[in-house]
């Protein structure tokens, strides 16, 4: 079950499209998984509509979330054709992913996207049980990333200096506020510091979107902290 959703403010900007695409990316994937925040999105549309029908043209909420969603896709298949590779290359590149790494074989169609367009995945590990892929995304404001947690293993406690979102994709981990499970919703705001740490038996995927590198707390973690960087690509 899930616990933890986008407020009613992400929503909206979501379903208005004023929202980051970058962060879009997050709340879609989301939204695959919540029938929640799925039937909210229906409510806003619903009530986007009922405005529009008793005034002037103004910018509204009547924009059904498959529209949304199929505006991100075609931004990401730009992406993709801008790269000019060839497009079955790609796809057998998610396939096989999906197919063979439990993490990825259940990940919602716009994280698929992603995928296809980083058929090779760039593991760089940032602790003993932590390993960071970031992703080409083709904007330079927001670093969207994957990280996979180790069974059992702790994440460094760190700060956050800009907004993080954080959507687990599969397995689960916690921290000191609560237990998020796959398809649960964070937003960690500057100034929050926590230390996840994945369950036992499981390893833990995760797609986050940040506006800033994360700040290690400790005396190990301030040393590191010069060496973190913010590289959207």
């Amino acid at each position: 079950m899930i616990h933890y959703h986008p407020d009613n403010n992400m929503l909206l900007e979501y379903a208005s499209g004023s929202l980051s695409w970058a962060q879009s990316l997050a709340v879609s994937a989301h939204i695959h998984f919540c029938p929640q925040c799925a039937a909210q999105m229906k409510m806003l549309n619903n009530v986007g509509g009922n405005l529009l029908s008793g005034s002037a043209p103004v910018a509204s909420v009547e924009r059904e979330d498959s529209a949304i969603f199929g505006d991100l896709m075609q931004r990401i298949e730009a992406r993709d054709n801008e790269e000019h590779e060839e497009p079955a290359a790609p796809a057998k590149a998610v396939r096989e992913r999906t197919s063979r790494d439990p993490a990825f074989s259940a990940v919602p169609p716009v994280v698929k996207k992603l995928l296809a367009q980083n058929p090779v995945l760039k593991w760089r590990r940032l602790s003993k049980g932590l390993k960071e892929a970031r992703l080409k995304t083709g904007q330079n404001e927001l670093e969207v990333s994957f990280h996979r947690i180790a069974p059992g293993s702790k994440v460094a406690e760190h700060d956050h200096r800009g907004k993080e979102i954080t959507l687990v994709l599969y397995g689960s981990f916690s921290d000191g506020e609560g237990v998020y499970s796959t398809g649960d919703f964070l937003v960690r705001e500057p100034g929050q510091v926590h230390r996840p740490t994945a369950t036992q038996d499981q390893e833990c995927l995760c797609l986050s979107v940040v506006e800033a590198p994360v700040a290690l707390t400790g005396l190990l973690g301030r040393m590191m902290n010069p060496f973190l960087s913010l590289k959207p690509q």
